[in-house]
């Protein structure tokens, strides 16, 4: 008797040790990855230097293999009858379980998504020579492989999803939240990776040559895809190599006209703004299609070409790729670096230069020295990969959005981050757009803070309270008349530093508006719809120094998801706080 009563105290010992010699083999596999990460960002030569070390593809192709081996050992060490048996006691099997699918997690990312991602990588960079093409072969061969690392990653995903929330061991929580985390920012960017390498060859000219237009937005004044549209270039693309035709400012396309019909929806939403006549309103929507459209049909009409397609990118994006690239030459002198880009564009030039084309010549200047030398880099293999992984992250955040003029591209782009679409979903949505309604370039001291919170459940759905706050930060002095000029003559008084803004809020299909409040008084918002979606929207004077907040009070249909949030890419980042939901009913 006394044998056998040893023989579960055996099994818990068993899982007991294994389990910390496990949770060392998952940290050393994390400390792997991220000697990788660090690899990729520094953009480490492909060649080194005499005596500097094996060259960075060895190096990388090391961490790949050190991180799969340990999370590998992590799987084979919480395998077996002791671990199976453990995690499917009651109750107090639950940490078993989550350490269990956490390492079988574990060992599927390093084998299966992060082995293909580093070996695209390395394929892409491998073999090229300074100033050669984006290697497209290599990139169309890849797709397949990415393609599975991406449904991969998702299964991941999923599984570590249906593992327990929460056990009685909160340290064996902590770590699942902390993973689960991860995957959630790792399958969409494998997703996009995955959809890139399958339209980016035939987008870079692989079957002849291509031409985009490609637009600098100014989100010193906000607009919905970003920012105002102002500079702009033409980029073409032949058989991967890359090059700028010509670059223009907002002035040249003033009075170009997009003759194209975004339909009954759009024009009652924003055709009273002139969108498809005006080019500064050409992207007041946020379904970032919509503005790609009306800038290919502009071009057309001003200069009788047509576009395949077209893109847009900010400030803020240009910092991101700047650190992979390194720093930019203007004529002058002055040097463009991913610590001073986004100042020197939208704060400190408008002080630098008064005459309104001096300041544009100068952004013109910014805009093709940067270009240069993101396409200088992207020639360069020791720095071609690190650029790759910056583009990657800036295409993941919506600072840098795609469209394509052909239809199959364009329905891959568009389910992708980077093809900036309205989602089309009955999925939960919270969405916070604001378009810049006075002419100034306050938004550059614009913060914003969106809280979603899901209320009591009542009939066919459940309650949900939208809070959105703004605070215009402007300095109550010391900013140039061009940046706190109001072009839209209000009837009321204002003072330098104050703004006005269009806030819009997009909600979920089918939502209704039980009650708007603004600053703790009940106020009336539009109500239209766009692709669908309830849109409310407020006029909304926002003096300089001050903070309004606007609660909105809606019906929703139920749901246990939190929603996606629509995120605008401005200057300073959007505060979002997402209250988990329950689904009604439980």
């Amino acid at each position: 008797m006394s044998v056998l009563a040893g023989v579960p105290l055996a099994g818990v010992g068993w899982v007991a040790v294994t389990g910390l010699l496990a949770r060392s083999e998952l940290l050393a596999s994390q400390q792997a990855l991220e000697s990788l990460q660090q690899q990729v960002a520094e953009g480490s030569p492909a060649a080194p230097a005499q005596g500097a070390g094996p060259p960075a593809r060895h190096r990388t192709q090391a961490a790949v293999r050190a991180a799969a081996e340990h999370a590998a050992r992590a799987h084979r060490l919480t395998s077996g009858p002791a671990w199976y048996a453990a995690a499917h006691v009651p109750v107090l099997g639950g940490p078993a379980r989550t350490v269990r699918g956490a390492a079988e997690a574990a060992d599927t990312l390093a084998r299966h998504v992060i082995r293909p991602l580093a070996h695209t990588a390395t394929a892409l960079t491998a073999g090229t020579r300074a100033d050669g093409p984006v290697n497209l072969s290599a990139l169309r061969g890849a797709a397949p492989e990415l393609g599975r690392a991406a449904l991969s990653a998702s299964d991941a995903r999923e599984d570590v999803n249906a593992l327990p929330r929460r056990t009685w061991l909160p340290s064996v929580d902590r770590a699942r939240d902390r993973l689960l985390a991860r995957l959630d920012r790792l399958v969409p960017a494998t997703g996009d990776v995955a959809a890139a390498a399958r339209v980016m060859p035939s987008m870079l000219g692989e079957r002849g040559p291509r031409r985009y237009v490609v637009v600098f937005e100014n989100t010193a004044e906000a607009r919905g895809t970003g920012g105002l549209p102002g500079a702009f270039a033409v980029l073409t693309a032949d058989r991967g190599r890359l090059a700028f035709e010509s670059f223009g400012n907002d002035t040249e396309m003033a009075q170009a006209v997009a003759a194209v019909d975004l339909g009954d929806e759009y024009a009652a939403l924003h055709g009273h703004n002139a969108p498809t006549s005006t080019w500064v309103n050409s992207n007041l929507s946020p379904h970032f299609p919509y503005a790609a459209r009306i800038w290919a049909a502009a071009w057309r009409q001003h200069k009788g070409e047509r576009v395949d397609g077209a893109l847009a990118l900010d400030p803020g994006a240009l910092s991101g790729l700047l650190v992979a690239s390194g720093p930019a030459r203007l004529p002058d002198g002055t040097e463009v670096t991913a610590g001073n880009v986004v100042d020197l564009t939208e704060r400190s030039s408008y002080a630098a230069y008064r005459d309104t084309r001096e300041r544009k010549r100068f952004f013109l200047d910014v805009a093709r020295a940067v270009a240069q030398r993101l396409l200088g880099a992207a020639g360069d293999p020791r720095r071609r990969q690190a650029l790759f992984a910056a583009l990657s992250g800036q295409l993941g955040e919506g600072r840098v959005k795609v469209w394509s003029a052909h239809g199959s591209e364009q329905r891959e782009l568009q389910r992708r981050r980077f093809g900036g679409a309205l989602p089309d979903t009955s999925d939960p949505l919270a969405g916070l757009i604001v378009n810049n309604a006075a002419g100034t370039k306050l938004d550059y001291y614009l913060d914003r803070r969106l809280e979603w919170a899901p209320g009591r459940c009542v009939t066919a759905g459940r309650e949900v309270t939208a809070t959105v706050r703004l605070t215009n930060r402007a300095p109550a002095s010391g900013l140039p008349p061009y940046v706190t000029q109001r072009v839209d003559d209000p009837p009321y008084p204002t003072r330098p530093g104050d703004n006005r803004l269009l806030v819009s809020y997009y909600a979920t299909k089918g939502a209704r508006l039980n009650e708007a409040v603004l600053d703790g008084r009940p106020v009336l918002v539009q109500q239209a719809a766009e692709r669908g979606r309830p849109v409310f929207t407020l006029d909304l004077e926002l003096r300089a120094g001050a903070t309004r907040t606007l609660v909105l009070h809606l019906r929703e249909s139920a749901s246990d998801r939190p929603p996606a949030v629509l995120r605008q890419p401005l200057v300073r980042p959007l505060e979002e706080v997402v209250r988990p939901p329950r689904l009604c009913g439980d």
